[in-house]
């Protein structure tokens, strides 16, 4: 890991202690990824149960953040913890470009978050957009079409994310 950006955050995983802003090195923990799994699985079912209860801006949040924890649960199998998202992306994007991860692209965590979107972010259909729009706006709600588009979007990664982390754990999670 030779990049500039993940130096940085393991630079601040050491100094930082427990509420380190980075990216800090553990012992390869499949308990923690259960754990992150775990909390993936309820996010991702938050996300329709927000949208059941007319609370759908919640759902944008519910949505990032199971993939996010299915994130951070590849990070636990590799050793790391992250306590700052764009190191997360930085880590991943990193080992999909060392080939460690095969069933993620860096298109599709393009889809997540995309560092390069940086205008008129109310129109990004990137996921960490739509939830940054609906957490920091007055909107209440999204609408049908939008919500079923997030679903859909969110499931297709989520799918390919959970498939990652059942190939590096081969039969414990299942």
């Amino acid at each position: 890991m030779s990049t500039k950006k993940i130096k940085k955050c393991l630079n601040e995983g050491e100094k930082g202690g427990e509420r380190h802003k980075g990216l800090k090195r553990i012992t390869p923990n499949l308990e923690k990824a259960k754990g992150h799994l775990h909390k993936a699985i309820r996010n991702f079912n938050a996300m329709t149960d927000f949208h059941d209860l007319n609370y759908s801006d919640w759902s944008a949040s519910a949505a990032f953040y199971a993939l996010y924890q299915g994130l951070l649960a590849i990070l636990a199998l590799e050793g790391m913890e992250s306590r700052n998202q764009s190191c997360t992306f930085a880590f991943v994007e990193e080992l999909i470009l060392q080939g460690k991860i095969d069933k993620l692209s860096i298109e599709d965590i393009k889809e997540i978050f995309d560092q390069n979107v940086k205008e008129k972010l109310e129109n990004s259909d990137k996921i960490l957009d739509i939830r940054e729009e609906m957490q920091y706006s007055t909107k209440t709600s999204l609408a049908e079409k939008e919500f079923e588009h997030l679903k859909k979007k969110t499931k297709k990664l989520f799918d390919k994310i959970r498939l990652e982390i059942e190939k590096r754990t081969a039969k414990e999670l299942k």
